[in-house]
Formats: C-alpha cells, sequence, structure tokens
C-alpha cells in the first residue's frame, strides 16, 4: 500500500460460521503410510498443536489433508489452506470444490474474482493473507518451502496474524527447510514423514546431461543438439513434456525454434496471463509441451510428462527446485518412470544434492 491509500478494517462483530453440515464426497483409500500421516495430522490439530508432514512429491499430501479439515469443519471450523503459488490454489481448488460440498470455499490470488460471501474453508496465496486478521481456527500452509514464502518474513507474519491467537498450523511440504526441522524440534511439533509415492514406485532420478555454451546456441538461433535430439524422442513418443529455462529471456529466445519444430509448443512464466489456460491445454493433450520457468516447479500435475532443465547449474535452481521440478514426473501410476534430465553447463552441489535427496528417499522403506 502507499501512505495515500485509506486502509479499512472491520471492526464490528465477529462473523459467526453458520452451522451448516459439511458433505464429504471423497470415495478414494488411502496408502497405510498416508492413513497414518492423515490420523497424526488430525489429532495435532485437535490438540491445537503445530504439525509438519513431510513427504516426498507425488505422496498425495493433498488426500491426507482431507480427513483433518472435515473433522474442523465439522466443529465449524474456520480453515485456511495457503500457499505461495497461484498455480497450487488453481490445482487444489476444484479438488476441492468436489470433495467438501454444502460449504462455502473461496480461492484468493491475485486477479481472481471478488466473493462477498462468508466462506468455511479458503484457498489463499500467502499474499492473500495480509487481508485477515484472527479469522481462522486451523492454518495449513501447503508448499511450506516455496518461493516467495521462505525468503519473506513478512509473508511469515502474515500467516501468523491471519490465524486466531491459538490455532495450530500445519506445514506441509517435500522439502522442509533447516529452519523449518529445527522450529519443529525446538516446539515439540507433531511430525509426519512419507518417503514413498502412493502409488508405490521409486522416485526417478534425474540423469546430468552436459550441454555447453548453450546459451550461445540460441543467440545463434538454433537448439542445442543434445536438446534437440530429447525433445524429438518427446514428439515421436507422443510423450508431453516440460522444458524449465533459468530466465525468460533465454526462454523467449528458444520459444521461435522450438515453435518451428512443433507448433503447439508455447512458454509461461509469472507474468503470463494465460498461464493457467495453457497449462490446462497441455493436461488436456491439446499442446505437445511448454517452456517455463521456476514458476511450474510444484503445483502441477501431467500424466505421462517428461521434463528437462536448461542451465540446471544456475543460481535460481537450488536442489530445494531441482527435487521438486523432478516430483513432476512419474507421478501416474499407469506412467511412473518419466524422464527427467538436468542439461547442465558443470555439474553444480546444489545438482548433487537434490540428486543424493531423491536416491536417499528411494533407499527409505
Amino acid at each position: 500500500m502507499c501512505s495515500c491509500e485509506e486502509l479499512i478494517k472491520w471492526c464490528g462483530p465477529n462473523y459467526a460460521i453458520k452451522k451448516l453440515k459439511p458433505y464429504f464426497t471423497w470415495t478414494g483409500t488411502l496408502t497405510p503410510h498416508q492413513q497414518k500421516a492423515a490420523d497424526e495430522l488430525t489429532i495435532s490439530l485437535q490438540q491445537n498443536r503445530n504439525h509438519l508432514v513431510s513427504a516426498v512429491c507425488g505422496a498425495g499430501k493433498t488426500e491426507i489433508l482431507f480427513a483433518a479439515i472435515y473433522e474442523a469443519l465439522k466443529q465449524n471450523k474456520r480453515v485456511c489452506v495457503a500457499t505461495p503459488r497461484t498455480d497450487v490454489v488453481l490445482e487444489l481448488y476444484p479438488r476441492f470444490l468436489q470433495v467438501f460440498q454444502n460449504i462455502n470455499i473461496h480461492a484468493l490470488y491475485g486477479g481472481a474474482k471478488p466473493n462477498a460471501q462468508f466462506a468455511q474453508l479458503v484457498l489463499a496465496t500467502t499474499h492473500q493473507l495480509y487481508r485477515f486478521e484472527q479469522a481462522f481456527d486451523v492454518m495449513i500452509v501447503d508448499e511450506a518451502d516455496a518461493f516467495p514464502y521462505t525468503y519473506d518474513e513478512a509473508l511469515q507474519q502474515a500467516v501468523l496474524k491471519a490465524k486466531k491467537p491459538n490455532a495450530p498450523i500445519a506445514f506441509v511440504t517435500a522439502t522442509p527447510s533447516p529452519k523449518l526441522l529445527a522450529q519443529k524440534t525446538a516446539e515439540h511439533w507433531g511430525y509426519s514423514f512419507i518417503a514413498r509415492r502412493f502409488h508405490g514406485f521409486l522416485l526417478p532420478v534425474p540423469k546430468f546431461q552436459s550441454l555447453w555454451r548453450y546459451d550461445k546456441a540460441f543467440n545463434k538461433n538454433r537448439i542445442p543438439q543434445k536438446l534437440r535430439a530429447w525433445l524429438e524422442r518427446r514428439l515421436e513418443n507422443n510423450e508431453p513434456f516440460l522444458i524449465f529455462f533459468p530466465t525468460i529471456d533465454l526462454m523467449e529466445r528458444a520459444v521461435p525454434l522450438f515453435q518451428q519444430i512443433e507448433p503447439t509448443i508455447e512458454r509461461v512464466h509469472s507474468e503470463d496471463p494465460l498461464r493457467k489456460e495453457k497449462v490446462l491445454e497441455l493436461r488436456n493433450e491439446q499442446r505437445k509441451g511448454l517452456l517455463t520457468t521456476t514458476i511450474l516447479e510444484r503445483g502441477i500435475t501431467i500424466k505421462n510428462v517428461q521434463v528437462a532443465v536448461i542451465g540446471s547449474e544456475s543460481p535460481i535452481f537450488t536442489a530445494s527446485a531441482l527435487i521438486q521440478i523432478s516430483g513432476r514426473v512419474g507421478r501416474n501410476p499407469q506412467f511412473p518412470d518419466g524422464e527427467i534430465v538436468f542439461f547442465h553447463h558443470g555439474i553444480t552441489i546444489e545438482m548433487d544434492k537434490a540428486r543424493k535427496k531423491i536416491q536417499e528417499m528411494n533407499r527409505h522403506e
């Protein structure tokens, strides 16, 4: 806000949640690992105790939340599921609408249409929590390691401000930060750990593939040969794909070169107003693939998607980001063995950390 703008704050009586009976329509079944985590989370939230759920990408973290949220709603509690990324809100909203019925559910993110109704369940980006104060009985922070939440103390304070003073917070992530793990231990939070995907298959392990002077190749209006061969295999096998770039500038230079090979290829980034539509078109097989920045590193599931990272040595590709990007692959039980390739101009410590962490998770029972 600017100093010339007005800040309007509600000073009237608290909203009372209408005693509506929520309908829980999910008919799926949880694996033993998921069920254990769901039970632990439910108990912690009922005890107003903070909880950390650490589960690998594709473990079915959303399904683990359902039981705890349903128990809270039955007790007429107001629940917020917050996440740093708009794409995650867009991914979760239709699923929650289907699972929790007979209640109001809001999805809040930049550009969302305003809704004046009072919602018992709110899905929101962490930026949207600035508008709430002591509003929620249960706060869940999904993708708690994601940028910008982990780097912005104001967003972390917004989470604390939006919940009621004694309300518990559940943090959910595949890559908990050392700070989060230390806080969990120091403050005696509840804790759940899942090292297996819901379908039981191992996590795909990234391949390292050198791509020397890839930026010069794009400057000369050509796709590096190894990358071109990878792309042509995907098109030949009719496999959808995501190709991650370290910068928007490099991606913009690459787009027309890829479109010469396959016209349906498009690019997405944080400022793209059609990002949601393009991802949906990829999911519906109307596009062969997307070029993207790290904006799609999480919160997106595409059946049988294959993934490549260009310039994986770049500082923006931290170990956490690379693990999340790798987690896009092999999520569907029909296609558990997708390919993830790190095309690089030199192997970094972060790349090594990411691969070793994935291999470590695969060794867990």
